[in-house]
């Protein structure tokens, strides 16, 4: 898989999906709807709960697809020009510029949406299996990093019963950096003061 990659191509799809990975689409919706640094409010975080927060579902909802094409288009750009050992570079790259954009000094989401459309690309069945399984715990308790929690758990586990072994090596990794970014959630909903999808800021 890795075999016809070199050091030019291999660097090419990293910087190709970090760039991509770190466009900031909710704090760029919410500035051009007029509702300031999105960074202010809630969690603080860019991504689709915390815009929700402003009561724009609509601009929650392109965050969320903005969000999660990105991931999807850095993986096929780099498959289409270099090749499947690339398109695991490009989007293992994308998934961290999401999380460390340069542009707003590393700060970034969580990954949630990205991951979803890194897994669209890669494995599209697996990708409609994450988003059942955070619809379902999203509507049984009304958190949204419960859902991404448990999607996410069981997501390389799906990649691998269905035989994506690479695949499910890179959804491992990229699972275990968003528990990670989810670490303060985790805290909150052991304590019982996590928010619940939503909740206004």
């Amino acid at each position: 898989m890795f075999a016809d990659l070199t050091l030019t191509t291999t660097l090419a799809a990293l910087l190709l999906g970090y760039l991509l990975g770190s466009i900031p689409f909710g704090l760029i919706l919410t500035r051009l709807a007029g509702l300031g640094d999105i960074r202010a409010i809630g969690s603080g975080n860019i991504g689709t709960t915390n815009v929700l927060r402003t009561g724009r579902k609509d601009l929650a909802a392109a965050t969320l697809i903005l969000d999660a094409l990105k991931g999807t288009a850095a993986v096929l750009l780099a498959r289409h020009f270099w090749g499947d050992g690339a398109a695991v570079f490009a989007g293992l790259a994308a998934f961290v510029g999401h999380l460390f954009p340069i542009w707003l000094k590393f700060k970034g989401g969580k990954g949630v949406a990205t991951y979803l459309g890194l897994l669209a690309a890669f494995a599209w069945p697996i990708a409609i299996f994450f988003a059942l399984v955070w619809v379902l715990v999203a509507f049984t308790t009304r958190y949204s990093s419960a859902s991404a929690l448990t999607a996410s758990l069981l997501s390389p586990i799906g990649l691998l019963l269905m035989g994506y072994q690479r695949e499910a090596l890179l959804f491992t990794v990229l699972s275990v950096a968003l528990w990670v970014m989810h670490r303060a959630n985790i805290g909150r909903l052991l304590n019982g003061t996590e928010s619940r999808i939503g909740k206004k800021a």
